[in-house]
């Protein structure tokens, strides 16, 4: 009877190891069964494009990218070594970081959106900034180059972002003697598809403006002060500057 006692502590103190060990592997176990399926849904939301990939994701921003003029190769869908400059040239030119991939931000910034739903912040300058700004681009510059439309949304956008301007698409535009289709009503008629087209564009970063603030036509203008505005481009009928 005395003997069995220490057999019997020296067997209750294996039974716990066993059973703190089978805990700690169940443990284990689980935490990377959530691993790998948190990482998979973290693939799954923060899908990107980079060298090498293909698909209809490529081909959006290889059409994209052409038709702002970074991009001068096929809409073939494979990100090879032109859609990789292009791609680069882009977020240099925006403020991205410059690595070739077209990760979240890079997508965004083109107006693709992927499919965890996230358009809809990013698309918080939706209808109404859309439809003014796609009437302001019809009532100022309906008949320019598409160029020189996109160009005249870059300027409300660049001075949304000066700090010399109101902060809003709207105070912008609305801003007492800013614009001529506003005095004169123009601003009210109803845009074409070309004009949401450049709005949109603007929205998506293409600025052939090259970050002007003001644009006049020469022929027509009648104060003197703008002609002193530092040129930047001339887009049809209209100069752009500083």
């Amino acid at each position: 009877m005395e003997s069995s006692q220490p057999a019997a502590a020296a067997f209750s103190i294996s039974a716990t190891i066993a059973f703190v060990a089978a805990v700690f592997a169940f443990v284990l176990g689980l935490i990377a069964i959530i691993g790998v399926f948190g990482f998979s849904r973290y693939n799954e939301v923060e899908a990107l494009s980079k060298y090498g990939s293909r698909g209809s994701e490529v081909r959006q921003i290889q059409e994209k990218l052409k038709r702002w003029g970074y991009y001068s190769g096929s809409i073939d869908g494979i990100y090879g070594s032109e859609t990789l400059a292009a791609v680069k040239y882009f977020q240099r030119k925006n403020g991205l970081t410059v690595d070739g991939i077209a990760g979240k931000k890079t997508l965004e910034a083109m107006g693709i959106f992927n499919s965890s739903g996230n358009s809809n912040s990013s698309n918080s300058t939706s209808s109404s900034d859309l439809n003014l700004l796609a009437r302001t681009v019809y009532s100022e510059a309906r008949g320019e180059p598409y160029a020189g439309q996109v160009a005249v949304a870059a300027v409300v956008l660049n001075r949304v972002k000066s700090s010399s301007f109101p902060n809003t698409i709207a105070g912008v535009i609305y801003q007492k003697g800013a614009f001529t289709a506003v005095s004169d009503g123009q601003i009210n008629l109803t845009p074409n598809q070309t004009a949401y087209n450049a709005a949109r564009d603007a929205l998506n970063g293409w600025d052939p403006s090259y970050g002007s603030i003001y644009y006049f036509n020469p022929s027509t203008a009648t104060n003197a002060w703008i002609w002193s505005r530092p040129h930047v481009v001339t887009i049809g009928k209209h100069r752009f500057c500083k």
